[in-house]
């Protein structure tokens, strides 16, 4: 039984983790290049909303997810043109961002949330390998975009550690003056890997209204947005440990609902909500950590974050 339960459990965090897996990847692209963007949870929820009412409308899931992507594009590239171009506060701009997408997604999404039946991204069993013991049913049995995730996974590391755009993409984060000085273009690349992250929060948020909980609600993220940028610290801006702080999210969010019919929990129901709380309890304090330069130089953040470029003052 507890090994039925937690093969069940390391399932659901990995199904459950998907969305937080992508909008994390996304984040990490834009600080990457030296851009911090707070937006995140507006973003997916736009994509969420926008994912769910084209789905519905068209009747093609796929269609739904490239509208996401989109939605999730333009509203990154507002922020990168008041924060790379503007030179505005990226805190600032990317709270308002938030606060937009939360605002815009329940106002056009009121039509929408007494809708139960929508098309959804297929589940694809991979042959043989879906009827392996443990493995199959964790990693082979899964919707569509779950395996698009592990994808992502090894072409993120690859792309940001292992390539000449993935070198130039450091050093825009690190050094833009010295970047510049080599030729990079540093404004063209932190517009660029902005509205990747938003790309890429757009697809979250369709991972959660087409897949992972096919329908929409106001608010359905549920605060993953924020957990997909606290991840960003906790794994040190790299993709592989991003995934792996994912789907433990992922798990733990699901870990109430698998342990509701355990005698503790029907003791005590209180348990629940505690675990409901760890995640956002953990965000908030990474968050906090991160927030202190000391701390975010130490954890390896890029030197640039935060920091508008002026290419007049390169050579200071």
């Amino acid at each position: 039984m507890e090994w039925v339960l937690l093969v069940n459990l390391l399932a659901s965090g990995v199904r459950s983790g998907t969305a937080i897996l992508f909008a994390s990847i996304g984040e990490i692209f834009a600080e990457r290049s030296g851009v911090l963007n707070l937006g995140v949870e507006g973003m997916m929820l736009m994509g969420a909303m926008t994912a769910f009412g084209v789905a519905h409308n068209t009747g093609n899931p796929w269609l739904g997810l490239l509208a996401a992507a989109g939605v999730g594009t333009v509203l990154a590239l507002l922020h990168a043109f008041v924060t790379v171009t503007l030179r505005a506060d990226q805190v600032v701009s990317g709270l308002a961002l938030t606060f937009v997408g939360s605002g815009l997604s329940a106002v056009l999404g009121a039509p929408l949330v007494e809708i139960r039946q929508a098309p959804r991204l297929p589940t694809y069993p991979i042959p043989l390998l879906a009827d392996l013991p443990v493995l199959g049913p964790i990693l082979f049995n899964h919707n569509v975009i779950v395996y698009l995730g592990f994808l992502l996974i090894p072409a993120a590391w690859f792309y940001i550690y292992r390539t000449r755009p993935g070198l130039e993409l450091r050093a825009v984060g690190e050094y833009p003056a010295a970047a510049d000085v080599q030729g990079i273009n540093v404004f063209a690349l932190r517009y660029a890997y902005v509205m990747v992250g938003g790309f890429l929060a757009g697809v979250g948020g369709a991972a959660l209204s087409l897949a992972i909980t096919p329908l929409w609600i106001e608010g359905m993220t549920s605060g993953q947005g924020w957990i997909a940028v606290g991840l960003v610290i906790f794994a040190r801006w790299n993709p592989v440990q991003a995934a792996v702080g994912s789907y433990l999210f992922g798990a733990i969010r699901r870990l109430p609902l698998d342990l509701q019919t355990l005698p503790l929990f029907l003791r005590n129901p209180a348990w629940g909500y505690f675990l409901n709380m760890l995640p956002y309890l953990f965000t908030v304090i990474v968050l906090v950590i991160g927030s202190r330069e000391a701390m975010r130089r130490r954890a390896g953040a890029p030197a640039a974050l935060g920091l508008p470029y002026v290419r007049e003052e390169r050579g200071a």
